[in-house]
């Protein structure tokens, strides 16, 4: 893994942290996750907080989508065989393998 897989990693796992405390702390019109704290987030934050919650919760998710394509496009692998390639490869062996042992019981 290179530097900036790395970085795009801590990135990406930040992300999903901060992602998750904004949604559980947001207010909801039921009993939900916000009220764990004592009371719904407008009063923990402020009055008018829940617009700013809302658009920083907007911005964290799309953050989280683009780091998430971002790492795998990063951290794939450069085989030049594709996943279907492989399968038959090692659907052969195993089958040449199954034969060749077969044909030994059998003499």
């Amino acid at each position: 893994m290179g530097v900036l897989s790395i970085i795009l990693l801590v990135l990406f796992v930040i992300s999903a942290l901060v992602l998750i405390f904004l949604v559980a702390v947001q207010d909801e019109k039921s009993q939900g996750l916000g009220g764990i704290f004592g009371g719904s987030s407008d009063s923990t934050f402020g009055t008018g907080s829940s617009k700013f919650l809302t658009k920083v919760t907007t911005i964290m998710a799309v953050a989280f989508v683009v780091l998430a394509l971002l790492v795998g496009v990063t951290t794939r692998s450069n085989t030049s065989a594709s996943l279907v390639e492989a399968a038959a490869s090692q659907s052969s062996a195993w089958y040449e393998s199954t034969s060749a042992s077969t044909a030994e019981v059998t003499e």
